[in-house]
């Protein structure tokens, strides 16, 4: 008898996604505070160049709390997980115009974690980060937390000729 092939699932960001995901350089973290309240923060991020996934980091801009703990996004993800991040491109020519909204899950992958793939996958992030935002090369992102992010599910517009 036969294996049975494994199931094989879409990914969910496709090559213009992924485009317009590299071009663009600051996305906009959607979460819901404990009033039910969207709680807007534009962020940097790293797209998992395998992978439906992103990572943003809090860094060590000025923030509201010394501790990263403390901050309103990160309480946000502790009770609801569930964020949205929205990337576009602007030009005056509207013909150019794209956006992009991604839903997913969103966990935090702390510097004390200390299994391979989480590890692993944290020097990944750190790394992509770095290589795009050369600021984070005097940042000490491996002692600070690095939010992930599961895309499930991805809204797209671009105009008809962009």
């Amino acid at each position: 008898m036969a294996a049975m092939a494994e199931p094989t699932v879409a990914p969910i960001l496709t090559r213009p996604d992924r485009d317009l995901l590299g071009a663009s350089r600051t996305a906009t973290l959607a979460t819901l505070d404990p009033n039910g309240r969207p709680r807007l923060v534009p962020c940097c991020y790293a797209a998992d160049p395998v992978r439906d996934r992103l990572w943003t980091p809090i860094d060590e801009k000025p923030k509201s709390s010394a501790d990263p703990r403390q901050l309103g996004r990160v309480a946000d993800l502790a009770s609801w997980p569930v964020v949205s991040l929205l990337v576009d491109r602007w030009s005056e020519d509207w013909s150019k115009l794209a956006w992009l909204r991604l839903h997913g899950t969103a966990v935090l992958l702390e510097p004390a974690d200390s299994s391979t793939p989480t590890l692993d996958e944290r020097r990944l992030a750190i790394d992509l980060l770095r290589r795009r935002y050369p600021q984070y090369r005097g940042h000490d992102l491996e002692a600070r937390p690095v939010i992930v992010i599961e895309i499930t599910a991805a809204v797209r517009w671009a105009a008809a000729d962009g």
